[in-house]
Order: C-alpha cells, then structure tokens, then sequence
C-alpha cells in the first residue's frame, strides 16, 4: 500500500505495508509509478519517499522476487521518473533500505536517515542484477570501490558509515525526521515552482 498526501507544493509518499517490512509489491511500484507521474503534473515542488513505522523498506517482497518481479523493469521506470523530476527529491530513512528500494532512494536529490538506519544491496549474494542506472547513481555519490563494496562485497553500513561515505546528506534523531526534511524543504516550498524546475536543470540537462 502506498499512502499520497500532497499539501502546499510538498507531495509525501509513503510505503506502508510495516508488517511485511515495507517489502515491494509490483502493484505497489504501479503505485509509485503512478504517484510521482501526477506529483508532476500537479507541479509539486518537493517530493519525499518515506516508509511506515521503522522501517523504509526491505526491497523486493520475496515471493514476487522469486516470481520474477526482482529483473522486472518497473523498478527502473520508477526510479528514472524520479530522477527526471523538475522539483527537489528527499528520501527519508527512518530505518533500514534495502535492495530494490535503493533505487528510488539513489534517485532522489538527498538522502536524510535516522540514526538507526542501515542500508545494503545483497544482489551478489541473491543471485540478481541491479536496476541498471543503480550503480553509476551509486558511484557518483561514494566512489568506485564503495560501490563495489556495496554491491559485490555485501556491505551492510550504519547511517553513520552513509554519512561519512556521502551516501546519506543528514543523519537525525529518529524523532527529528520530519523537522529535517521541514528544514530542506523550506527554500523550495517558498519558491515559485517555475524557478524550482529551472534550478532542478542544472542536473537535470
């Protein structure tokens, strides 16, 4: 299931399926999909990705992996219609994220965790590939070899660790995530979203 709240130019999606671990459905990526698509339409001018409770999420349910979903090529939609956004991007961890799920949260602009987040890749030790953009996306923010280490070395790393390689912009109190992405938000939200999508193009270009 996945929760839309959009309110003065700040659209929050949230993947809420905690019992599972916020585990990835297809029908849940449709959701996604269909989620960003008219926060764009709707010019929004920030958009955060979040998970339920402690969690952001656990990747790909496993049963829908085993079936296929892990290889199929919604995920790099989702993340590429992310990236693609004209307004500021914000993943907000309030736990672990987890295979799959990183592709959304490599797509966005920032990354801010709570102090109890970690993040691994095991696509060396499932046996799958990543989503294609995935590791350029994750070697321009950490390097080569922290790349590697993620995803051929089955690193698992502590939101600290992500703050020191530069894969996560913020590390907060638990408690502190919603004022965090208020704080970074506050420049965009009080902009017109013509000049948020012009600033957006200098990377987007």
């Amino acid at each position: 299931m996945i929760c839309s709240a959009l309110a003065d130019g700040i659209c929050t999606l949230t993947i809420d399926r905690p019992e599972r671990a916020n585990a990835l459905t297809r029908a849940m990526l449709e959701d996604l999909e269909s989620a960003v698509a008219r926060a764009e339409a709707e010019e929004t001018r920030v958009l955060v990705i979040t998970g339920a409770g402690r969690l952001f999420s656990a990747g790909a349910d496993l049963e829908e992996a085993q079936a296929g979903l892990a290889t199929d090529g919604i995920w790099e939609r989702l993340s590429g219609r992310i990236a693609a956004l004209p307004c500021l991007t914000i993943a907000a961890l309030p736990g672990t994220a987890a295979g799959g799920a990183l592709g959304m949260v490599l797509a966005c602009d920032l990354r801010i965790a709570a102090r109890e987040a970690d993040i691994f890749y095991p696509v060396m030790r499932l046996g799958f590939l990543p989503q294609p953009s995935d590791p350029a996306r994750l070697t321009a923010l950490v390097g080569p070899a922290r790349a590697k280490l993620l995803l051929m070395g089955g690193a698992r790393i502590d939101a600290q660790e992500a703050l020191a390689w530069g894969l996560v912009d913020r590390v907060v109190a638990k408690g502190g995530l919603a004022d965090a992405v208020d704080d970074v938000s506050a420049d965009a939200l009080a902009a017109s979203g013509t000049h948020v999508a012009a600033l957006k193009r200098f990377w987007n270009a």
